[in-house]
């Protein structure tokens, strides 16, 4: 049963072990005094325990990944003599991960994934690996082919990766969630908390702020004993949110700010420092004509050398199709694509060959806002049901790639009438093709309302990049495999 107690200042709720604060009467101006400067405080236990196990675990499978590059070529590669003064050199390659950044994000960041540090991995993997090639004479009694280098370079770059993937789900299934409070905008405090309560992020969220000032604060820190605070500031005021960045650093709890104007011009922005100004340069929307062909390019080589792997998957399908109900092994549906052009999405028939015209009785079954889906739908053939839970009736939209109406990885193509209700700023996202799957598909594309995911594609846009493609499509192998596809 929720309690609720009423102040001067405003009112508290306790709904089921959470903390909602929420100012009645008094809104909070500019600070007129002086910020106080930061002070780092000493971490409550569990954050230390925590992150002293993350960056434990790294370092043990970092320097397991040495130990293997140095021995087992030593003792493999024809000419070369082990020496044990090589195990000397396994601290390096803790030593350039912790150059490169590789143990302290962890700490800063609410979701800890291994694919945001592959970049850094390639370079530290190469580094090391010149590195112990430069102390190859006293070390290394023979001479090291260059192709064994390049060998050796790739092969420490994918034993971090997969050491470090392994390393994160262990500390991950071994720690606590998270405890965080949320203080900010009280429009947006509902979409963050659901944000961050996902499974992958081992948050939970404690409560929420509408407004609060650092006094209070203080309180709330100590009574739900946080570990995180997430800033959503909904004004302009500088002064305000630093002061409860630093009541929340002097508690030694982690700070997390979101920070509004990312929400037009994204993450892709270059920090400018000019005499000790620091600005935003904000890059340009959309893709050059290089990009394009680039990204044109990875589309048609993926889509070739998926459509002839995947071509026994595709005759057990159809015929599976057209033994189960009568009607076409494909299903035809008109999308609205690249700078709204039309074109006919096609995927395997899972439904019944009348749906579409019973579509309008089934309305009031519709679970998401904008977008027609449903959980149970009665349509679904019993081959459907097992396609749609493998995502292998999307496995035609290959061809729409082939043909370049569609893109390995986009913004999710619409039908006419949900493309009818993107209107403003988010019709940007009609400017790169759209795709078999996004940031729209991890989510999960039932769950996600239309007005949310047409921002989700705008910002993906306006945030491109080749990297991205190919993270977004690391991520929809495992979402696919845990048979969450629609």
């Amino acid at each position: 049963m929720a309690t609720r107690t009423d102040t001067a200042a405003g009112s508290r709720e306790h709904a089921n072990g959470r903390l909602r604060f929420r100012r009645t009467g008094l809104a909070l101006g500019p600070s007129r005094r002086p910020v106080q400067s930061i002070r780092e405080g000493d971490s409550p236990r569990q954050v230390k325990v925590r992150e002293g196990l993350y960056r434990r675990i790294l370092g043990l499978t970092d320097a397991v990944v040495a130990m293997l590059v140095l021995t087992v070529p030593a003792v493999a590669l024809p000419g070369l003599q082990f020496d044990i003064r090589l195990l000397a050199l396994v601290p390096l390659l803790i030593v350039v991960n912790k150059i490169g950044g590789l143990y302290d994000r962890d700490e800063v960041v609410v979701r800890r994934t291994t694919l945001d540090e592959v970049p850094t991995l390639f370079q530290t993997a190469g580094l090391f690996i010149l590195l112990v090639w430069l102390a190859r004479d006293p070390l290394l009694h023979g001479e090291i082919p260059s192709v064994a280098v390049f060998k050796l370079w790739i092969a420490t770059f994918v034993l971090l990766v997969v050491g470090r993937l392994g390393a994160r789900w262990l500390a991950k299934r071994l720690s606590r969630p998270e405890r965080c409070l949320l203080i900010g905008d009280g429009s947006w405090i509902g979409s963050i908390a659901a944000k961050l309560s996902t499974p992958r992020n081992n948050v939970e969220v404690v409560g929420s702020a509408a407004d609060v000032e650092p006094l209070e604060l203080s309180a709330l820190l100590d009574r739900l004993n946080v570990q995180r605070v997430v800033i959503a500031p909904h004004s302009t005021d500088a002064g305000q949110t630093l002061d409860l960045v630093r009541v929340a650093k002097a508690a030694g709890v982690r700070v997390s700010v979101v920070p509004r104007l990312f929400e037009v011009v994204g993450s892709a922005v270059e920090f400018d420092h000019v005499d000790g100004l620091t600005m935003l340069g904000v890059r340009r929307f959309g893709l050059t004509r290089s990009s394009v062909l680039l990204k044109r390019a990875f589309d048609l080589a993926g889509s070739t050398v998926l459509l002839l792997a995947l071509a026994p998957i595709f005759v057990i399908a159809a015929l599976s199709i057209r033994l189960e109900s009568a009607g076409p092994v494909l299903f035809r549906q008109t999308r609205v694509g690249r700078e709204g052009r039309r074109f006919q999405i096609i995927k395997f028939r899972t439904m019944v060959a009348d749906a579409e015209l019973r579509k309008s009785e089934l309305a009031d079954l519709n679970e998401t806002v904008g977008l027609f889906k449903i959980a149970n739908d009665p349509r679904v053939t019993h081959v459907g049901r097992v396609l749609r839970k493998v995502s292998l009736d999307e496995l035609p939209q290959l061809l729409n790639v082939w043909r370049g109406e569609m893109s390995l990885v986009g913004p999710r193509p619409l039908v006419v009438d949900e493309d009818a209700k993107v209107v403003g700023i988010d019709r940007s996202r009609l400017h790169l093709t759209p795709g078999m799957t996004g940031h729209w598909q991890i989510l999960g594309p039932g769950r996600v309302p239309l007005q949310e995911m047409v921002g989700i594609d705008y910002l993906y846009v306006a945030n491109w990049s080749l990297w991205t493609d190919v993270k977004i499509l690391l991520r929809t192998i495992p979402f696919v495999l845990s048979r969450q596809g629609i």
